[in-house]
């Protein structure tokens, strides 16, 4: 059982790299210009969020406080807030950064995390008015040139009026800037020790875009088998973050200050967006938990080479399956052309169908959804995309992604493989635009005046 966790924190170790859907903004534009709560409500007025902590100082420290409450009850492997670091509003009196400080100790992310005002403006919407803002202002991590996409950032200026749909789009990418770095008692970080949650459960602690992995994935739905050998995977924290930042958005608008109750509601959507990516919710598509255990075995016997494989094969679908949806969408947003991807997230026909959102619905119905997935999406990555990038171990294409036009390769295979990939990328992101309207349309439910 050791070293089958071994084995299991291995395979993760080289597949929780990459981010789920590349650039959230893009596909959550598209999601939610066809739902008029978002797409119609009002402009707000951008507001620092040092204004709004200090306006409801009193009101946040009782939500982090019920918070840290939920969570004990609801998340079995949840490490309790320390005490040191509960949030308490007196910290306004010392000015506004020592209470930005509190309030981002409190809720256990980065104190790094940058929270500005900016837009990540509509690709197919106007050229925006606002002056263009540097990385380093938006995002904590270092500049990446992920999928060959460049991220725009747009300042906004304290007091301007701002749409709805904008601050919720872009906020939906946002946790990918660092919110969720380094947060662990092995991390090379001065807050990360302090925080309660342990060494990190999976992935390398010395890299940081993969420390934020155990707040960003959720295992919750393999085997027994696997769960007995390597429990360390329910110690992942996206319904931790969910409830979060969605119970901050509820608190903002009703207290109103709109927002940042759309600002706290895309930071919600991210993790459930993750999810709906089958590789943020199991650990080895396309591997048999008898598979997984017959290569681990070898392993024991002193042959590794099964297993080093099976984490070059993951790393690289995982990739390719993210890679070739970003290609699709800015493909799109380019030529101004309705694609598959577009007509999926606009596809509202079974919205008024689903269940009401509770606090089991990421882990019941959206990761479910997602892990069952996974084998069908897998096979038809194998099937459409050429073997030497998702079937040859000797092959990283994370290494060599830069110099591949992904979209190209799998045309010349025919359309008829073009079509089946990305039919498949299609369903996929009919369930993010679903599960997205679905989050938000409780968010403002419950922000409704009573």
């Amino acid at each position: 059982m050791k070293q089958f966790f071994v084995f299991a924190a291995l395979v993760l170790s080289g597949t929780t790299s990459a981010l789920a859907w590349s650039n959230h903004a893009l596909a959550s534009y598209r999601a939610f210009e066809v739902m008029p709560e978002v797409a119609q409500a009002a402009p707000v007025t951008a507001e620092p969020l040092e204004a709004f902590l200090a306006a409801q100082a009193a009101p946040i420290a009782a939500l982090l406080a019920e918070q840290d409450a939920w969570a004990r009850a609801n998340l079995a492997h949840y490490p309790p807030l320390p005490a040191a670091l509960r949030f308490d509003p007196g910290a306004a009196s010392q000015g506004p950064q020592a209470l930005r400080r509190a309030f981002l100790t409190a809720l256990r992310v980065s104190p790094e995390s940058r929270l500005a005002l900016y837009v990540q403006p509509d690709p197919w919407g106007p050229e925006p008015a606002g002056a263009p803002m540097p990385h380093d202002e938006v995002n904590a991590l270092p500049l990446r040139e992920k999928d060959g996409e460049k991220h725009r950032f747009v300042r906004l200026q304290a007091g301007e009026a701002v749409a709805p749909l904008a601050v919720l789009a872009s906020a939906s990418d946002e946790p990918d800037y660092g919110i969720d770095l380094n947060l662990w008692e092995d991390s090379p970080s001065s807050w990360g020790p302090g925080y309660g949650f342990g060494k990190i459960p999976f992935g390398n602690p010395s890299l940081d875009f993969a420390t934020q992995a155990p707040f960003h994935m959720g295992y919750y739905h393999e085997s027994p088998v696997i769960y007995a050998a390597a429990g360390f995977l329910k110690r992942t924290y996206p319904l931790l973050r969910l409830h979060q930042w969605r119970t901050l958005a509820e608190l903002a608008f009703r207290s109103g200050h709109p927002y940042w109750g759309w600002r706290f509601a895309g930071l919600a959507l991210h993790y459930v967006q993750d999810l709906t990516q089958p590789y943020h919710a199991s650990l080895a598509p396309g591997f048999s938990t008898a598979r997984l255990i017959g290569i681990q075995l070898m392993a024991l016997l002193g042959m590794p080479g099964g297993k080093n494989d099976m984490v070059v094969l993951l790393s690289n679908r995982h990739f390719v399956l993210e890679r070739y949806e970003s290609q699709m969408i800015q493909a799109s947003a380019r030529a101004r052309q309705v694609g598959p991807l577009e007509q999926a997230l606009r596809d509202t026909g079974t919205d008024a169908g689903q269940a009401p959102w509770s606090d089991a619905t990421l882990r019941d119905s959206v990761a479910r959804q997602s892990h069952a997935a996974g084998e069908t999406v897998t096979a038809q990555v194998l099937a459409s995309v050429p073997s030497s990038y998702v079937d040859d171990p000797g092959f990283d294409f994370g290494v060599h992604a830069g110099g591949i036009d992904l979209m190209a390769e799998v045309a010349r295979r025919g359309p008829p493989a073009k079509a089946a990939l990305e039919d498949s990328i299609a369903t996929l992101m009919r369930h993010f635009g679903i599960q997205s309207r679905r989050l938000v349309g409780a968010i403002r439910g419950a922000s409704a005046p009573r």
